[in-house]
């Protein structure tokens, strides 16, 4: 992607712009040059700026890592060309098939379910959520997913919620085949958002906007509204807001925590041998991310239900939540970052860029003046 050059501009500030002009107009004195090694001679700036751009830790919870490739010489590449030939022109075809097969199965039993049975709920509900279920294993069949759980399945119990690593929107539909879970998740466009108005609305989902700060106070009362319903699917939370790339955990938003309830965590790793299973929604559609998942050998992970936690005396939901999220990474072999996932959404504010740059030019000028 190519940035613009207000963009451009923006990453590189002119520091003159906050240096006093007497020190650029010579008053240094006759015998004071202004040397190169005298402005970057700046240790705690410099420490800073290449932390940034040697350790990256935030950006590099965003970037998916392809494969290494394998067709480097004349003996294999004709494996992979056969290989490319399987994948495209065989297996995606069946898959496709099997994927639009299974919709009309979907749909040929949920609708009349739907409408027949509108007045019998817990009937009604029944159904939905075996057939949803259905459907969420036709989609994980489309990926030849191989897909392994450990522990104990979930059962419907009040006041508990489930909280998950995120890595794509099929973590839903990877844990949704065992389990009918209603899930808070953003709401979107295109043909994902009709089904989010439709089919999953039937299991309790909650939609919210992330632009919108007054839907916040809206998702957090049909949150405690849901957890007290003895019938209500289980409540299941992704609390790092956004997808990470599965090789780090970004911080958990508090929300989940502070319920007074029983929290269940949910550990899930992806095994990158076949494809990333990464979602980077801000370069990639769903539908494409689904046709490039489709287009490989298989979806390979390992899903854990975990040792459900409670609030422990004099434990605050800040740390509740990191505990929480120790356990997680811990089981699934991921590394803790202490970033907020939202910063992948907003750019850091012109105040906040400007402090920076005025810092950075009063450490040079009390350089300079030491000279």
């Amino acid at each position: 992607m190519k940035s613009s050059k207000s963009e451009i501009d923006l990453d590189h500030p002119n520091v003159e712009e906050y240096l006093a002009e007497s020190h650029l107009d010579g008053s240094l004195g006759p015998d004071k040059k202004l040397l190169l090694r005298d402005l970057l001679d700046i240790s705690p700036a410099l420490n800073e700026a290449a932390s940034a751009i040697v350790d990256d830790s935030f950006t590099r919870c965003f970037k998916s890592n392809p494969p290494e490739p394998w067709n480097w010489n004349l003996y294999l590449f004709p494996l992979w060309c056969l290989g490319l030939f399987v994948r495209y022109l065989i297996l995606f075809p069946v898959r496709v098939v099997l994927l639009a097969v299974g919709w009309v199965i979907f749909l040929s039993l949920f609708i009349p379910v739907h409408f027949i049975l509108k007045n019998q709920d817990k009937i009604r509900r029944q159904l939905e959520r075996i057939l949803v279920e259905f459907m969420c294993s036709v989609f994980v069949a489309s990926w030849t997913g191989v897909v392994k759980y450990h522990g104990p399945r979930p059962s419907v119990r009040p006041r508990q919620v489930f909280v998950a690593n995120h890595t794509s929107m099929i973590d839903f539909i990877i844990l949704e085949q065992m389990t009918a879970f209603a899930v808070i998740m953003q709401k979107h466009p295109g043909w994902v958002g009709l089904l989010q108005n439709t089919i999953l609305e039937s299991l309790g989902c909650i939609w919210f906007n992330r632009t919108e700060a007054k839907d916040r106070i809206i998702v957090a009362e049909k949150i405690k509204q849901h957890i007290e319903g003895p019938d209500n699917n289980p409540l299941l939370i992704f609390p790092e807001g956004t997808c990470v790339n599965n090789q780090y955990t970004v911080m958990f938003k508090k929300g989940a925590f502070e319920l007074g309830c029983t929290v269940c965590p949910i550990a899930i790793k992806y095994n990158k041998i076949f494809v990333d299973a990464f979602w980077n929604s801000k370069k990639q559609s769903f539908t494409m991310h689904l046709v490039r998942l489709m287009t490989s050998w298989a979806v390979v992970c390992d899903v854990w239900y975990l040792e459900p936690q409670m609030l422990q005396p004099g434990e605050t939901p800040i740390e509740f939540a990191e505990r929480v999220r120790d356990i997680i990474a811990t089981r699934a072999g991921i590394k803790k970052v202490p970033w907020d996932g939202y910063l992948k959404y907003y750019r850091p504010s012109p105040k906040l860029t400007e402090t920076k740059q005025q810092s950075f030019a009063e450490a040079m000028l009390r350089r300079l003046e030491e000279r």
